[in-house]
C-alpha cells in the first residue's frame, strides 16, 4: 500500500498540492498505485486536499497530531510545533501506511514552495518457511 502525505500552508491551492505530488513521483522510476492521501487531522478542511483525493480517487486520511509528533521524518524549520517540528507530509504517510512503513523518497517540494509531498509504502507481512 501507497500513501501520499501532503503539508501544505494554508492558502495552498490545488495546482500546488498537485505540484508537490508531481515532484515526488519524479523521485521514483515508476509512479506507484495510490491507496491513500495523508494529512494532519487539522488540515482536513481544505478544498484543494478533497479535491486533489477526488481526483485521484482515493480516500482521504486524516492522522491525529500525536501520531504526527512521533513518526521519524525528516526535521523541518517550517512544521509547525504542534507537528513535532518534522515534515508532515512524511510523518503522514508513514503514519497513514501503518507500522514498519517506509518512505519512497525524501519529500519534494511544490515550486511555490506552498506543498510539500512524500510517498510511503506499507512493508510486506513476513513470510515464514513452511515446515514438513
Amino acid at each position: 500500500m501507497t500513501v501520499l502525505g501532503l503539508g501544505f500552508h494554508s492558502g495552498a491551492g490545488l495546482a500546488s498540492l498537485r505540484d508537490a505530488l508531481h515532484a515526488a513521483c519524479a523521485a521514483l522510476p515508476n509512479r506507484p498505485a495510490l491507496r491513500a492521501v495523508a494529512t494532519a487531522q487539522d488540515k482536513l478542511d481544505s478544498a484543494a486536499l478533497a479535491q486533489l483525493a477526488t481526483e485521484l480517487r482515493v480516500p482521504l486520511v486524516g492522522v491525529p497530531l500525536p501520531l504526527l509528533a512521533v513518526q521519524a521524518a525528516t526535521p523541518s524549520v517550517f512544521a509547525p510545533a504542534r507537528y513535532g517540528g518534522h515534515s508532515l507530509a512524511e510523518a503522514a504517510a508513514l503514519a497513514a501506511a501503518g507500522p514498519g512503513a517506509r518512505l519512497l523518497a525524501p519529500r519534494a517540494v511544490s515550486r511555490d514552495r506552498q506543498a510539500t509531498a512524500a510517498l510511503a509504502t506499507a512493508l510486506p507481512p513476513p513470510t515464514h518457511p513452511c515446515e514438513p
